[in-house]
């Protein structure tokens, strides 16, 4: 059972990085080092992408808090992302799919403290605790569009025309045509 939520707060470009790893982990600043050492398998996170305001991914942690400086992460801010935790995939979205920011995070109870127009100022930081109302909302979101595209995609394949028959019953004959005006 899941003790922590946690929204992780992504660049696009480090975003990308993540999904040409399929999300095997994830990595935040050096400055959030008490946040990550909670972090523990079991816990779930959201994935959001910051300069776009997108929610795109969820996944579970899977292993804890490990210091790597490898080159990985796009540095920003100085930072190479050194404390990295394991991540498994749980929902992830394709980019047409992206739950736009502006239509949920002024639902959530972690935005409550900012005056609605300026929501987008409770991401500012790359690691954040959230509720487990805020959680399940967002999840629930991506999981909609999900589900909304595989149903989009099933509706079009059956709106594949009819092939044409050659059967003489389906021909309305002479008498549904137009006459010309020769034929008066």
């Amino acid at each position: 059972m899941p003790k922590s939520f946690w929204m992780v707060v992504k660049s696009p470009a480090n975003f990308q990085i993540a999904r040409k790893r399929n999300f095997d982990m994830v990595g935040l600043l050096a400055q959030h080092r008490r946040k990550v050492q909670r972090m523990a398998p079991g816990d779930r996170v959201i994935l959001y992408i910051a300069q776009d305001r997108y929610f795109a991914a969820s996944a579970s942690v899977t292993k804890t808090l490990n210091i790597d400086h490898t080159p990985l992460w796009k540095v920003e801010g100085g930072s190479d992302y050194p404390y990295r935790v394991g991540i498994r995939p749980d929902v992830v979205l394709n980019p047409s799919q992206y739950i736009d920011a502006y239509q949920i995070a002024p639902r959530m109870d972690f935005t409550r403290r900012w005056t609605p127009e300026l929501w987008f100022l409770a991401f500012q930081g790359s690691l954040h605790l959230i509720s487990k109302f805020d959680f399940n909302m967002v999840e629930e979101e991506m999981k909609k569009q999900k589900r909304a595209r595989r149903y989009r995609n099933a509706a079009k394949a059956d709106m594949r025309p009819a092939p044409e028959s050659g059967c003489k019953l389906e021909d309305p004959g002479p008498m549904s045509r137009p006459l010309s005006r020769a034929g008066w």
